[in-house]
């Protein structure tokens, strides 16, 4: 493996960044759900998640309620397989204990550490200048000086920037409603209106750098969105897909005129957009893809976002 820090990553947007750093080799573990590039595949999952695969969107809502009501994590940790693998960083967050694991259920593992105890790194970006803070703050962690981290950071930024110039130039800015949940309706926030908005779009019902608000219907009726992006946390395409009944079956539903029109859209949310990492630069792209059809072609459409049929 040579030189170099062992790392145990227990969060797939940290994975991504230690790897786009130059880090996938010194990666020892991972969580379950650290699954890009493909090699951290093959590494040892040391997470595993208390909710049952395939539920519902309400269905899993329910059930992470029940759990925070209870004072419990949504996650387990293999405390022994962590030991044994002897990382000296573990890269983690504290922003959702329901999307990832947390550092107090790293506290039974870390607290019957035995020799030097690793390094803990823990993430929560906002905004996107929070997600290029978390480059910096991995890359610290890993020995990285702020110049290595820069050079290494700087195609990422660019190609935002480059995209911004291109949309800047568009008259018409859609009207956009990213939905992060479907049932019951939560809008995207955090670095989400950002992304919108570099892809030439205006963001309604979120605040950049603020927790995602949930959504009345009232307001999404009453704002009537040009176009609305479907991208559920955790949730891939496919999966997204199958989660419509209720909004299909719901009358509000069928009167918005995004949806009367063809202008709704599911995303990767699993991949991309609630991931923030360096695939927030394609979370963009695929928006401005998205948004206005004929002037940007990534090569992201059938990948990473879909039309949704009525």
């Amino acid at each position: 493996m040579g030189d170099g820090p062992r790392i145990v990553s227990l969060l797939p947007s940290a994975t991504e960044i230690a790897v786009a750093l130059g880090f996938c080799d010194r990666l020892v573990g991972r969580s379950h759900e650290c699954d890009f590039p493909a090699p951290v595949r093959a590494l040892p999952a040391l997470t595993r998640t208390k909710l049952e695969k395939g539920l519902p969107s309400a269905e899993i809502d329910r059930r992470v309620q029940e759990i925070v009501r209870q004072g419990l994590s949504a996650y387990e940790v293999d405390a022994v397989r962590l030991r044994e693998l002897e990382p000296d960083v573990i890269l983690t967050q504290t922003q959702c204990a329901i999307c990832a694991v947390t550092p107090l259920d790293l506290e039974e593992a870390l607290a019957a550490w035995t020799g030097a105890a690793p390094v803990l790194v823990s993430l929560a970006p906002d905004d996107l200048s929070d997600v290029w803070g978390d480059f910096a703050e991995v890359g610290a962690a890993l020995g990285l000086s702020l110049e290595d981290v820069a050079s290494r950071v700087r195609p990422l930024r660019h190609r935002l920037e480059d995209l911004a110039r291109r949309t800047a130039g568009i008259p018409a800015r859609p009207r956009v409603a990213a939905i992060e949940w479907i049932e019951p309706l939560m809008a995207a926030g955090n670095w989400i209106p950002e992304l919108i908005a570099l892809a030439g779009g205006e963001s309604l019902f979120a605040t950049p750098g603020q927790h995602s608000p949930w959504l009345a219907w009232d307001a999404l009726t009453g704002a009537d969105p040009d176009v609305i992006v479907l991208m559920p946390c955790g949730f891939q395409i496919p999966r997204t897909l199958t989660d419509l009944g209720p909004l299909a079956r719901d009358p509000r539903w069928r009167a918005l005129s995004a949806v009367r029109e063809g202008r709704v859209f599911a995303a990767d949310g699993h991949h991309l957009f609630n991931r923030p990492g360096p695939r927030l630069v394609e979370s963009a792209e695929a928006l401005a893809e998205i948004l206005h059809p004929g002037a940007f072609d990534f090569g992201h459409a059938g990948r990473f976002w879909t039309r949704v049929g009525s």
